[in-house]
């Protein structure tokens, strides 16, 4: 009878232990409750105690977790609609919080589904088409990542990154999207061309003012060397003159004679002077 009783009392207590005791895996993080309150977090892996049959423990993941949303419409600021097909990475860092306004994972994925989708329609509301799916969707996105973030943290869900996985735009809008950028390719090509006729009306103004600077430059000098030439034939002119003024009024009758006689009719008398030298001494 003894041992029976013994036997009892170490079921009782193994009983006790086993509703005492508690593990918390490396992966997972857990809170105690009291009559349903939480009364401790326990983050760090490891065995606990927890008071049998008056506290419950439940636990929560510890690693990265991702949220995917359905792809979802969103107008831009040029007005054009667009799907966009996004995910996210988040973790929950206050499992307290989190317990209190989600309670599970199905609920914290709902909720993003809210806080996320309303953030992207706000952010890309405020560029263009082009920019988001070209230029600046790092920066879109980002802006999305913040703003969720800080929306999240009231959940005690803590947001890394929210990423575009796909874009694309509903078949009724995809003609005005293409139409659209065809007039923005023209835009910028007849942009191009005026600069580069600009450019051409410049450079030609610049090359005929060059060229008129040339020119005068050209004339000033051609002018100073056939005044210098003139001063110099009039120099050796004066010195022929001087030296020798009949051999001068030779060679000058010769010229008079080279420059009038041929293919003209003069008239005029024997003993003129313009026959001085063709007359026999």
């Amino acid at each position: 009878m003894k041992y029976v009783y013994l036997g009892v009392i170490l079921f009782i207590i193994l009983f006790i232990l086993i509703f005492s005791i508690f593990i918390v895996d490396i992966t997972n993080q857990a809170v105690v409750l009291e009559f349903g309150k939480p009364v401790r977090v326990v983050k760090e892996p490891g065995l606990y105690f927890k008071k049998p049959f008056v506290q419950e423990v439940i636990f929560f993941e510890k690693r990265i977790l991702q949220y995917d949303s359905e792809p979802t419409i969103v107008v831009t600021k040029d007005k054009k609609s667009m799907i966009l097909d996004s995910f996210a990475l988040f973790k929950i860092y206050d499992p307290i919080l989190f317990l209190k306004t989600v309670r599970n994972e199905l609920g914290a994925q709902a909720r993003l589904d809210d806080i996320i989708y309303s953030e992207m329609r706000r952010v890309v509301g405020q560029y263009d088409f082009d920019d988001i799916v070209s230029k600046k969707r790092e920066e879109v996105f980002e802006e999305i990542t913040i703003s969720s973030r800080e929306k999240a943290k009231e959940l005690g869900i803590e947001i890394s990154t929210v990423r575009m996985k796909r874009v694309s735009v509903p078949a009724e809008n995809l003609k005005k999207i293409y139409d659209s950028m065809t007039a923005e390719r023209q835009r910028q090509a007849a942009l191009y061309r005026a600069e580069g006729q600009r450019e051409a009306q410049r450079i030609k103004s610049e090359a005929e003012k060059k060229r008129v600077i040339i020119l005068s430059e050209a004339y000033r000098k051609a002018q100073e060397l056939k005044g210098k030439g003139e001063a110099e034939a009039s120099k050796i002119l004066q010195t022929a003159l001087s030296s020798d003024p009949e051999f001068y009024q030779f060679l000058k009758t010769l010229e008079l004679y080279k420059s009038t006689l041929p293919g003209n009719v003069l008239i005029i008398t024997p003993d003129s002077e313009l026959f001085k030298y063709l007359r026999k001494k």
